[in-house]
Order: structure tokens, then C-alpha cells, then sequence
């Protein structure tokens, strides 16, 4: 009978071991096999200057332009635009506008010491905010009419450019030394000759 209990007694102890290893080897594939998301976090690098959007789909919302080649935050993403974040602003920017890269978790920003937060405070930002940008480009009274979204008739291109970014499409004709263009944007066309805006609509559906 002695022989029967420490028997079960020596299977069951067996069992415990193997479930506590089993266990552990789960854990550890687990660590292992974690999503990509975990360790790793997307930056993006605008190939041309593209505005800053408080909200998807709206062209009022512009919070600033940012310039080519500057490198931002990409928190999301859909098939047109990124969500991201540049200097203390979170917003979106048309996706086409970006390069998307991934980098390790390990070459992220490091963790700022006392003696690290002084060096890197003290470095001068080469970005500069949408208004003055603007206001250096056009001059203040511009700027602001720029700044809000506004177009005008006499407007040049580049302007247009700055006020509400890059159309969706352009159409143009050149017709002995004239050039039009139709600016297709998501609810609007513009119509620019010579690169100056002449006259503007609502897209027909």
C-alpha cells in the first residue's frame, strides 16, 4: 500500500514539474513572438511641404505647414492620410505627401537624464510653425488670409499652394503661350491661368 502512495505521489510530482515547464516555455515563445507594434515605431519623411490637418477630410482645419524633409510621428494611417505628430502638434498630412519608415524600439529617442536634457533643450529648432513661414514668405496680412485657408481671385499658384496644399489632380492645356489648369480638389476645382487663379466651383458628383 506504502508502494501505491509513494508511487502516485512520484507520478503526480512528475505531472506538476512538466506543467510548470510547459508553462514557462509558452511564456517565453510568447516574449518571442510579441506583435511587431510592441517593438518597433513608424516615422515619416515628407518628401514635399504638406499641411498639418486638425481633422481628416476638412481644408479649414490647417494648424501649420511643415516643411519638406522634415520627419514626423506616425501614430496611424489609412489609405489617404497618416496620422502624426511634429514638434508639440498632432494632426494629419495627405499620405502620398511621405515616405513611411520603421525603426527599432531601440533607436527611438532616448530616455532624457538631467545632464542630456540640457544639451538637447539648448539646440535650436530648424522647423519653423505655418504662420511664419507665411509671414516670411508673403508678409503678415497675407500670412493670415494664407494661414486661415482663404483663396482669392489674382492669387498665384504657389499661394494656392500654400493656402490648401497639393491638389488631387491637375488638368492642364497649353494653348500657343497660354497654360490652364483645372486644380482638382476633394470638393472643389480651381481654375488657374497663366498661374493665376481665375475662378473656382464645387465638383459635380
Amino acid at each position: 500500500m506504502k508502494k501505491l502512495i509513494v508511487t502516485s505521489l512520484l507520478i503526480l510530482l512528475v505531472f506538476t514539474i512538466n506543467a510548470q515547464v510547459n508553462r514557462t516555455d509558452v511564456l517565453q515563445d510568447l516574449e518571442k513572438n510579441k506583435p511587431v507594434s510592441q517593438t518597433t515605431a513608424q516615422t515619416a519623411t515628407l518628401k514635399s511641404a504638406s499641411r498639418l490637418f486638425g481633422e481628416k477630410d476638412d481644408l479649414t482645419t490647417v494648424i501649420m505647414v511643415i516643411p519638406s524633409g522634415s520627419v514626423v510621428n506616425v501614430l496611424g494611417a489609412d489609405s489617404t492620410y497618416l496620422h502624426v505628430t511634429f514638434e508639440d502638434y498632432e494632426g494629419y498630412i495627405f499620405r502620398r505627401h511621405a515616405v513611411v519608415k520603421e525603426i527599432p524600439a531601440a533607436v527611438q529617442a532616448p530616455v532624457e537624464t538631467s545632464e542630456t536634457t540640457q544639451v538637447i533643450r539648448s539646440q535650436p529648432r530648424n522647423q519653423v510653425s505655418r504662420f511664419t513661414y507665411l509671414e516670411e514668405k508673403y508678409g503678415s496680412s497675407l500670412a493670415a488670409r494664407l494661414a486661415s485657408g482663404k483663396i482669392w481671385k489674382g492669387m498665384t499658384a504657389e499661394m494656392v499652394s500654400d493656402s490648401w496644399g497639393t491638389p488631387q489632380k491637375i488638368n492642364r492645356v497649353i494653348s500657343g503661350n497660354t497654360i490652364k489648369e483645372e486644380w482638382i480638389f476633394k470638393n472643389t476645382w480651381l481654375y488657374i491661368e497663366d498661374d493665376i487663379l481665375v475662378q473656382w466651383g464645387p465638383l459635380k458628383r
